[in-house]
């Protein structure tokens, strides 16, 4: 099955919702962005404030209509609120890979185990629905609790790309980090399972 962009994805399970993002999440949204600007420190494209809100959410969408990213909203379960945002993006249907990034929660819903189920039903879908061979992660290679989060649910690190992408201070070092299809089946899933119980 390949990605269907027109299509509604819901990713559930007794833990977080992740749903399509649309323009209206701009209000579910808005709370982290006034009050939690460092949200978006190491960010490429930064939310913080209304203004580069609108902007995130309507780039994301863009890219959507274009067939090169799939962005959800995430809702807490526990908590019955709005968490954040995540998505598949750089999606190569000729390579059968996928990225999985843009990946961030208000503060109160980190350390809580919402991303690891974010990323058990995103990985899911990736590997055992859309039948990918290969999901990649980038982050800002000085990010380190993103980095550690991104290990702490199978990714190997696979190395530093110098300077390749400018950010809001100059030039960044991006760290790649991936999953393979045949490492997800052999024990990342089962792992990633048992730490989502």
């Amino acid at each position: 099955m390949k990605l269907d962009f027109s299509k509604e994805y819901i990713l559930e399970n007794e833990m977080v919702i992740l749903r399509p993002l649309i323009e209206d999440d701009l209000k579910h949204l808005s709370e982290f962005s006034l009050a939690e600007p460092e949200l978006w420190n190491y960010s490429l494209v930064p939310a913080n404030g209304l203004k580069n809100l609108k902007s995130y959410l309507n780039l994301a969408l863009q890219k959507r209509k274009e067939h090169d990213s799939y962005p959800f909203i995430v809702f807490d379960k526990r908590t019955k609120e709005y968490a954040g945002s995540t998505r598949f993006y750089d999606y190569q249907l000729q390579h059968n890979s996928v990225q999985l990034g843009y990946t961030w929660y208000g503060k109160k819903f980190q350390g809580t185990g919402l991303n690891k189920n974010c990323k058990l039903l995103m990985l899911q879908f990736a590997f055992d629905e859309l039948g990918v061979e290969r999901v990649e992660f980038r982050a800002d290679a000085s990010n380190e609790r993103s980095i550690a989060a991104m290990k702490s649910i199978g990714c190997k690190v696979e190395g530093i790309l110098r300077q390749n992408c400018a950010a809001l201070t100059g030039r960044r070092d991006s760290i790649v980090l991936s999953i393979l299809k045949n490492e997800w089946q052999k024990d990342v899933k089962k792992n990633l399972l048992n730490r989502t119980k």
